[in-house]
């Protein structure tokens, strides 16, 4: 005799259901997603890389009319396994605009397990480029640093000392789902320059400083470090010291500095161009 297929679970339409709850804690509340393990990804594009990249899927919320009959029918099907991979739960148009944070959604938000990374973790090339933050606070510039890191491409992305969760869902959305496709570590800042020299990878810090010197002027071809700080303070003087090098983006205008993210970005290019020629 064959299993019975689990019934379609009952569609999801009161704003006050205590699974929607559960996931606008989960949106606002970053000691609840560490608590927990958890973390929301918006998006079927978004979610496909999650799952490419073997991130587990704890519960979907899927909306219909928003999805389309084909993606819902997709992502719906594995739910009905036994076991069940993952929680499949429809919710109206009303109930999924409440869990929706971005524009135009396209009608799927995933609950995702986390997974936790460390340094030790991490499976490097013989020649890598790393990108490495020290306090990066603001979420969208991890993202756009992240969709750097997959575009270029770096071979990883460490955060010395975060100030905002690796896994806010505001850095999921910025990132594109770069998060997922570019292992990403955080640790203490010191443990990160440990790791890097233990490697042999040579570490060149971003800074304005007396002693930098041109971007381009550096050799970014071999075992390569792109060291970046916060948006207002820059590198801490610590951080700054126990880098190999020191470069700088030079400015020709009024202002003295780019946005984090695309200094991000101007590095690593370089750094590929360097390795391509």
């Amino acid at each position: 005799m064959y299993a019975a297929r689990p019934a379609q679970p009952d569609r999801i339409t009161s704003l006050h259901n205590p699974r929607i709850k559960e996931v606008l804690r989960l949106q606002e509340k970053s000691a609840e997603r560490r608590r927990q393990g958890l973390t929301l990804v918006e998006g079927y594009r978004e979610l496909t890389n999650a799952r490419q990249a073997g991130w587990a899927v704890a519960t979907l919320f899927v909306c219909e009319e928003l999805a389309g009959a084909a993606i819902t029918q997709e992502l719906a099907e594995p739910a009905r396994l036994v076991p069940r991979p993952y929680e499949y739960l429809p919710v109206s148009t009303a109930v999924f605009a409440k869990l929706a944070v971005r524009e135009r959604s396209d009608g799927v938000l995933a609950v995702l397990h986390t997974p936790r990374r460390t340094l030790a973790d991490l499976v490097l090339p013989a020649n890598p480029l790393i990108i490495v933050l020290e306090a990066v606070e603001k979420p969208g510039n991890l993202g756009a640093i992240l969709r750097t890191a997959d575009a270029a491409p770096a071979h990883a992305v460490l955060v010395g000392d975060p100030r905002t969760d690796l896994y806010n869902p505001n850095v999921i959305r910025a990132s594109l789902g770069g998060i997922f496709t570019v292992p990403t570590v955080a640790a203490p800042m010191p443990e990160v320059l440990a790791f890097l020299q233990e490697k042999g990878i040579r570490t060149f810090a971003a800074a304005l400083a007396d002693e930098a010197k041109p971007y381009t002027a550096s050799r970014f071809d071999g075992p390569t470090a792109l060291v970046l700080g916060t948006e207002a303070d820059g590198l801490t003087p610590a951080t700054r010291q126990a880098c190999d090098e020191t470069v700088i983006i030079p400015m020709r205008g009024v202002l003295d500095s780019l946005n984090v993210s695309v200094a991000a970005a101007v590095l690593t290019f370089e750094a590929v161009r360097q390795r391509q020629g």
